[in-house]
């Protein structure tokens, strides 16, 4: 008979994400789970069977929060070019979009290497360009070059704000979100 689990998955994943947003990828060894997470080094190698398979299972949790994030923005947000910039503020936290876009960038180099995670990504930015395209445009050719787009700015105006950080960065995203519609 199998042991019943005292502390479940999504809560170790959620640790574990932590401890991966400070030390990368690289830096999650089962003694530093097991530190962070309460569980012994041995019941994290049964869990989850190497440290690859731990790491790639702690990113694909992410992915499915942001999957769930993204489509609940999607469901509530009007349908709109001011709806598209809101979707797109509701995925990123003004508490943690200094760590986002630095530490994350760790994480980012692993989505690309791991197949896996790849895919999430690649099928997570159809989803959002998708949802986004909808806002901006009724010609589906067009809604889909448009949302990538957009996808693209965001992402874009996140990594530049991080250098220069002279406002907040819903602010100055949204500022750059603006100016883009404004000019089409």
């Amino acid at each position: 008979m199998t042991r019943r689990k005292t502390i479940p998955d999504e809560k170790v994943l959620e640790t574990l994400f932590e401890v991966m947003m400070k030390t990368g990828p690289d830096g999650l060894t089962f003694a530093r789970a097991a530190k962070a997470s309460g569980l012994a080094a041995a019941t994290l190698v049964q869990r989850y069977g190497n440290r690859e398979r731990m790491v790639e299972a702690t990113l694909l949790q992410a992915w499915d929060r942001l999957d769930a994030e993204t489509m609940a923005a999607d469901k509530e947000e009007d349908p709109t070019p001011e709806g598209a910039i809101k979707l797109l503020l509701r995925l990123m936290s003004p508490k943690t979009a200094e760590r986002d876009a630095t530490d994350g960038l760790l994480l980012l180099r692993e989505d690309i290497r791991n197949p896996r995670l790849r895919q999430r990504g690649a099928a997570w930015g159809r989803a959002l360009a998708s949802a986004l395209g909808r806002r901006l445009s009724e010609d589906p050719r067009e809604a889909e070059l448009l949302g990538w787009r957009m996808a693209a700015l965001w992402q874009g105006a996140h990594t530049w704000w991080a250098f220069d950080q002279t406002v907040p960065a819903d602010r100055a995203i949204r500022q750059a979100l603006e100016a883009w519609l404004q000019s089409d």
